[in-house]
This record gives C-alpha cells, structure tokens and sequence, in this order.
C-alpha cells in the first residue's frame, strides 16, 4: 500500500471530527484508552492527509499516526506499535518468512503455522493485526487477517494475512 508515501492534500480537522477519529480509535484499539491522550493531545494540531488510492493518514503534530484505506479500520503505524506492542493482536512468523515481509509480501498461512511461528492472539477475519518475526523484538508489519487464526489453522494453505504497513515501505521511510 505505501511503496511510495506522498501526501497529495491536506486538512486540518475540527474538534468534532478529531473526537470522532479518537472515538473509533479508542473502539478498534481498547488497549490505548489510557495513552490515546498521550497519542493525540486535545491542543495538538491533527490534520487528515489524502494520499493515493483513498489512503487518509491522520498526522499529529505532522507525525504520521494512523492511516485507514477508504472508510476501513484505521491501521496505526509501525512506529506507534513498537512504543505500544499491547495495542493490537500479535502473530508471529518464522525466520524463514522475514525478508518476504520486509519485501512487503502478504503472509501465507504456512508461515504463521510453522516451527518457529506462534499465533499469539485469538482474531477473526478483517481484523488488523501486528506481525512479528522469530527471535525479533518489534512488530516488522501490520496487516489484516484474511481469514479467523482458527481457519488458518485449519486450512494452512492461502493468504492469512494481507500486508498494509512494513519496515522500510514509503511511510516507514517518512516517519524516520
């Protein structure tokens, strides 16, 4: 999604639409309650960006945040899960699967069921979840599941997870 990062337009929002974007935030991600001011201070200045292909990254203080495609979830960036690992569901993939991810490749169902994976959370289909790798710290992508981590179990064959957010992509690059 974000091979090259480009904000075409963009729009300073209003309290009333920065509460609605905090409110469906603090609803997709429960676990940022407490820091969500931390995240997005009430005096900051929180402008909507319009990328290509119907991407909005909502930036704060011009840092990249959160971005959603179209009227989707909205995605936080890799930068803001590394400081807040908890927020979201996690899996894991094996080493094997590490340079396809940072190639931005969608994960294969394989790769989360092998050896060295480990499906840490529970999710369903179309949530969005972060991926970590073997013997690595930090989430290297975010994505959203295909199918529920029982399916993927189950099937082990196909897409699990469609990548949307990866190390060194167009927005990683911009944010560093």
């Amino acid at each position: 999604m974000f091979r090259k990062y480009h904000v075409e337009t963009t729009q300073q929002l209003k309290s009333s639409v920065q509460r609605g974007i905090r409110a469906k935030i603090s609803d997709q991600y429960p676990a940022l309650d407490d820091v969500l001011d931390d995240i997005m201070p009430k005096k900051a200045v929180v402008v909507l960006g319009k990328c290509a292909d119907k991407v909005n990254v909502v930036l704060v203080d011009d840092v990249p945040i959160f971005f959603q495609h179209r009227d989707g979830p909205y995605f936080p960036v890799l930068r803001l899960v590394h400081r807040y690992p908890e927020m979201m569901p996690r899996l894991r993939v094996d080493k094997g699967a590490i340079r396809f991810v940072i190639s931005g490749a969608n994960i294969m169902c394989p790769g989360l069921t092998s050896a060295g994976a480990t499906m840490h959370d529970e999710c369903e289909a179309d949530e969005p979840v972060a991926i970590y790798a073997e013997g690595k710290e930090h989430a290297l992508a975010i994505g959203i599941t295909k199918m529920s981590t029982e399916e993927i179990r189950s099937v082990n064959k196909g897409i699990g997870v469609d990548l949307v957010h990866y190390l060194r992509d167009g927005l990683w690059t911009a944010t560093a």
